[in-house]
């Protein structure tokens, strides 16, 4: 089920990079580095002082987490990695970084296509507010190994950033239960996106790569904190389903 469409305009419409300096919204600006300790991510690149605490991914970075495993996902025919998600437990989080104007967010427009896409099919989505602000709580439909469907919690969050936006999609107990959702949150709160500098189409996903411990020992200060499953994984991530 396709829940991320190109803006139909992307062709035509070129990224703000080229294009001459405008009134920005405040909103979207990066955010003051001496803003307290109690402000929360997603991180700008521009933000990040110590570059040494994360796993360095291309346009996303993470900060393990005990116990977290990731799985990069990959797009065979074009030998492109598309996404990240970070397991932990019975939970998951996919993450994935795309391209966004630089004065406008897109998360409303997103968000409702995303449930668009969903109800159409025969699922919920419900918008509801959370840590990151508003976001979808949603079922959504899919068959079962003996022919009957099963309905999958997940909720979708977005951030809008300066030039970016991110996704995260919650599953598993974390779509369901505050407790296990803390561990996730965390997770997300801390993710760091490097937008770069050249010039993209709104919506355009940023480019992933693979990281460092993927050929090398994981740093002795984050040993025990993330590792590497498989780098050409598809399987799916926790999930908890309903039956009807």
């Amino acid at each position: 089920m396709g829940l991320f469409k190109r803006d139909k305009s992307a062709d035509v419409r070129q990224d703000d990079a080229l294009a001459p300096e405008e009134a920005t919204d405040p909103a979207l600006e990066s955010r003051d580095p001496s803003e307290p300790a109690t402000a929360r991510g997603p991180w700008d690149r521009g933000e990040v002082a110590d570059e040494s605490e994360y796993l360095n991914l291309g346009s996303i970075w993470l900060k393990g987490v005990p116990g977290m495993e990731l799985r990069l996902e990959v797009n065979e025919q074009e030998q492109q990695i598309t996404g990240v998600t970070a397991v932990l437990g019975e939970s998951a989080v996919q993450l994935q970084a795309f391209a966004a104007p630089r004065t406008e967010g897109v998360w409303i427009e997103i968000r409702n296509e995303i449930a668009a896409t969903i109800t159409d099919s025969g699922g919920t989505a419900e918008v509801v507010t959370g840590e990151f602000g508003e976001e979808l709580q949603t079922r959504m439909p899919q068959a079962g190994p003996d022919g009957r469907t099963m309905f999958v919690p997940a909720r979708f969050i977005g951030v809008d950033g300066p030039r970016w936006f991110l996704r995260a999609v919650v599953s598993g107990r974390a779509a369901i239960e505050p407790a296990a959702a803390e561990p996730i949150h965390e997770v997300v709160r801390t993710v760091v996106i490097d937008r770069g500098g050249e010039a993209m189409a709104p919506r355009e996903l940023l480019p992933l790569r693979l990281p460092d411990t993927a050929t090398t020992d994981v740093p002795e200060e984050q040993a025990g904190a993330a590792r590497m499953e498989d780098l050409n994984p598809f399987e799916r991530g926790p999930e908890i389903t309903e039956v009807r």
